[in-house]
């Protein structure tokens, strides 16, 4: 059972946050997530960190200032999930705006693998990409810091390669021509949580500076970047990086651009497939409605499909895209149901309590799913979990998801160190990361994954905790609070507010089949509840984990309470 427990509020903090303005409620939730100052959450792109503090920024900038000078041509290599096909729009977009031939080649998840690899640089300097003559300079969005083979199979060629990217690092970095990662050694970029959209889209306004510096735009208007922000929302949220001040700002942005009706036609489109309101956009929309439609054509298909929907300039042409990618990703819900099931009743006699770690595997399982998975088991179980499938190559694919307390590609990190040629390749980030093992070698890797769980995590970490803004004064639930709630930025970092209280269950009846719609009454106050996928019956008392979400049915605005836990209390 999780321990449920009140996030620390530092009462100064607090009392700065109520004498500058703020109502108690919000100085409340702001301060316990770390803000100080009014400043720092007026999201303005003002305050966006400059461009000039990403080490070699202005060598990027100077290389694509120099290619567009030149007619030189472009290639951007993206990577096929949701980060990677905005980063890829936001790098055709913005190029083009400031003069550039550019293209962009995807590799299919299937029948290519991740990244910058030697085969997608031999497919980039052959036909079609290559028919008239080879990329002048190819541009690796969301990859690249860990395509050592790749960049070289590019020098050989001789095409320069431009890595933009924000994963962790190897031991080695690539021979490129230059680096923009926060992540690599000696940047000292304030943020290290930018997605790799939000990077590409700062390379953008660096080579803007950059032309203006070399009289570009003497003559003629500069191109409005601010056109991109849509984009870099989607992508930051999606990729569930960390929301710090700076990604907050660029989130922020791109939401009131959508809710302006200034939009992408791609971006609008998804928002018809999902039966969701751009003009009402909210975080949750970028991370569990357009996301999940882009990822899987990534996941299932070819994520070509995601980025030519983020390029569309026409509604129509938008719009049959954006079912296509609804279509897929009622596919992938399908196929993810069915491996869950699967995933279940082989771990049917698992105890948790008897592993700090799980890792599973099935040959037949999808490989494009494997980390939709992965995440859900760790969510069930709450251990660090690795899912493994088989490749069309014969090697195994892995996709791991961790909890608070243990950066999974430090573990995995480790554990090449300590069982040379175990993990083809690795990478990823704390909470997520992808591998490779050589076939058979499945059980091998999951005693070596669980001899370093075992060493790095602190056992308190396994207990599951769920973290609460503690206690909403009955006035406080109103439909006005909500609706704010609902429209600010909350993410990974900066979770969304969730409270806590003991209430008596009055009334509950199952709608949709799946879902328990209820009654609760708290210090003589009723309200109307929501438990989404939990049909079974409550008791007559409990203490309940919620948000506040606004609910409009029928044309009547109302206050409902979403259950996220509960467990039993004392009559």
């Amino acid at each position: 059972m999780p321990v449920i427990s009140t996030r620390p509020c530092p009462a100064d903090a607090r009392t700065a946050l109520e004498q500058a303005g703020l109502a108690p409620a919000w100085a409340r939730l702001y301060a316990a997530r770390g803000v100080t100052h009014p400043e720092q959450i007026a999201h303005r792109l003002p305050q966006l960190l400059p461009p000039a503090g990403l080490l070699h920024v202005e060598r990027a900038a100077a290389l694509l200032a120099d290619a567009i000078r030149d007619n030189k041509r472009l290639l951007i290599v993206a990577d096929y999930d949701a980060d990677g096909a905005t980063a890829c729009a936001v790098g055709v977009r913005g190029l083009t705006m400031l003069g550039a031939r550019v293209e962009y080649l995807v590799p299919n998840r299937l029948e290519h693998g991740y990244g910058l690899t030697p085969d997608i640089v031999r497919l980039a300097a052959e036909p079609p990409f290559g028919d008239k003559r080879r990329p002048d300079l190819l541009v690796t969005v969301d990859n690249g810091i860990a395509a050592v083979d790749g960049v070289a199979a590019a020098n050989a060629l001789g095409i320069p390669v431009l890595v933009t990217d924000h994963h962790l690092p190897g031991d080695a970095l690539p021979d490129a021509a230059c680096i923009v990662n926060p992540n690599q050694p000696g940047c000292g970029f304030a943020s290290k949580n930018l997605a790799g959209v939000g990077v590409m889209f700062y390379v953008l306004l660096a080579l803007r500076a950059e032309l203006r510096q070399r009289g570009m735009y003497a003559n003629r208007p500069e191109p409005d970047l601010r056109s991109l922000l849509d984009l870099v929302a989607l992508g930051t949220v999606a990729d569930v990086v960390r929301l710090d001040a700076n990604n907050r700002i660029l989130v922020e942005q791109g939401l009131a651009r959508m809710r302006a009706g200034k939009a992408s036609a791609g971006i609008n489109a998804l928002f018809r497939a999902a039966a969701r309101d751009p003009a009402r956009a909210t975080v949750f929309d970028l991370g569990f409605m357009l996301g999940p439609r882009l990822n899987a054509a990534g996941r299932i298909d070819d994520m070509a499909l995601g980025i030519e929907c983020l390029l569309a300039d026409d509604p129509a042409a938008a719009q049959q895209l954006a079912q296509r990618l609804d279509e897929l990703n009622r596919a992938r819900r399908d196929v993810e149901a069915g491996m869950l099931e699967e995933a279940l009743a082989i771990l049917a006699t698992f105890n948790p309590d008897d592993s700090h770690s799980l890792t599973a595997y099935q040959p037949d399982w999808h490989v494009g799913v494997i980390g939709i998975l992965a995440s859900r088991l760790k969510d069930k179980f709450h251990r660090p979990t690795v899912v493994f499938a088989s490749s069309d190559g014969g090697e195994l694919k892995g996709s791991g998801r961790s909890i608070p307390g243990l950066h999974l590609r430090d573990a995995l990190d480790l554990i090449d160190k300590r069982h040379p040629g175990l993990i083809v390749k690795f990478g990823g980030h704390a909470m997520a990361a992808g591998l490779s093992l050589p076939a058979g070698r499945h059980a091998e890797f999951s005693a070596a994954f669980e001899a370093v769980v075992r060493e790095l995590i602190d056992p308190a970490d396994l207990e599951g905790r769920i973290e609460t803004d503690g206690e909403l004064e009955p006035a406080e639930h109103r439909y006005e609070l909500a609706v704010e709630l609902d429209h600010a930025v909350w993410g990974q970092g900066f979770p969304a507010p969730l409270f806590t209280a003991t209430f008596d269950v009055t009334a509950q009846r199952v709608v949709g089949e799946k879902h328990l719609k209820l009654r609760l009454a708290r210090a003589g106050e009723q309200f109307e509840a929501m438990h989404f996928f939990h049909p079974d019956p409550l008791p007559q008392r409990i203490r309940a984990v919620y948000a506040l979400m606004p609910n409009a049915f029928n044309g009547q605005c109302s206050l409902q309470l979403k259950l996220q836990y509960w467990e039993p209390a004392e009559k």
